[in-house]
């Protein structure tokens, strides 16, 4: 029992990115650059929808709302991996670690919610679009809005506090570069196997559902479009709707083999490797996405670019 007590006071100590592998100073400094392009992309994306009134429309109040997330989640890794590595530090608190696990979840679970009220957004917009106005009005919106920050963070709380309830006997070295559910769970000394269930009812809930979900719309609304009369109005809305589904693949797919795989098949490099891609490379490219494959949104940066020198 003293044992027991004194582990569940100490601190974690994260092994870092990859350890044992050569030339990590490399791969951290192409980190640092994906975190200052996405830092960049998100935060002008943000912008642009807030100046150009053409952008004041319900899709691109979601994505603004995805910008920010975005924004959040890789700020809520990048810089701690980054000061750990150059810094050589590598422990945290139990509460540093606790904080960057809740966060990390919640953005990662209300993304999950915003992206299924996306494609609804798409629905309507394709599908019913005499009732767009009404269904997805300014109220709506910051509902959807609303719903997914608060559906993440009361998720996050549950799961944060349940992981680190658990004592922690022998070590404390996470092999990982984040403090992760996970990860923590694989240094426990009581049996787990019901949290694990919870995790993966969990998963059903957040990832399996909500893609089920955006299948479907992306599915009937695939069907209206090969009715469409007008090519011009086809190829936009394959345009719109091709980049909605890119992100659906980025997001979803590392998120469900992180969470939804037995515990038995989970591996430190693999799960850094999917976390790489989930929580790192995302962020980058979902405004990238979004913008180049969306004339208003590189006319609004047209016209502000433009401005710029005339400003100036």
């Amino acid at each position: 029992m003293d044992s027991r007590n004194k582990s569940s006071d100490t601190d974690f100590i994260l092994l870092g990115l990859f350890p044992g592998m050569n030339h990590v100073t490399l791969l951290v400094s192409a980190i640092l650059l994906i975190y200052t392009v996405a830092l960049t992309a998100n935060s002008a994306l943000i912008l642009l929808i807030w100046v150009d009134s053409r952008l004041h429309a319900p899709m691109y109040f979601l994505l603004s709302q995805l910008a920010l997330m975005d924004l959040t989640l890789i700020s809520s890794t990048v810089p701690k991996m980054a000061a750990d590595f150059f810094l050589g530090q590598r422990n945290i608190s139990r509460l540093a670690c606790a904080a960057q696990i809740f966060f990390f979840l919640t953005l990662g679970i209300a993304e999950c919610i915003l992206i299924t009220f996306m494609s609804y957004d798409r629905y309507v917009a394709i599908c019913n679009p005499l009732r767009y106005a009404l269904l997805m009005s300014q109220r709506v919106c910051l509902q959807m809005a609303a719903i997914s920050w608060a559906g993440g963070a009361f998720l996050s709380l549950a799961h944060t506090a349940y992981t680190m309830h658990f004592p922690i006997c022998g070590s404390t070295e996470i092999s990982h570069f984040l403090c992760e559910v996970m990860a923590i769970l694989k240094l426990a000394c009581e049996d787990i196997s019901a949290y694990e269930k919870a995790v993966v009812v969990t998963s059903i809930m957040v990832l399996l559902i909500p893609l089920s979900l955006i299948l479907t719309s992306y599915m009937l609304i695939f069907l209206a479009v090969l009715r469409m009369n007008s090519p011009e109005g086809r190829n936009k809305a394959l345009a719109t709707c091709s980049s909605h589904l890119a992100v659906v693949s980025l997001y979803f797919g590392p998120a469900m083999l992180v969470y939804m795989r037995p515990s038995s098949y989970h591996s430190p490099k693999l799960d850094q490797v999917l976390f790489l891609l989930g929580a790192i490379l995302t962020p980058m490219m979902n405004p990238l996405i979004y913008s180049l494959r969306n004339k208003e949104v590189v006319g609004a940066l047209k016209k502000v670019l433009g401005c710029c020198p005339t400003s100036l």
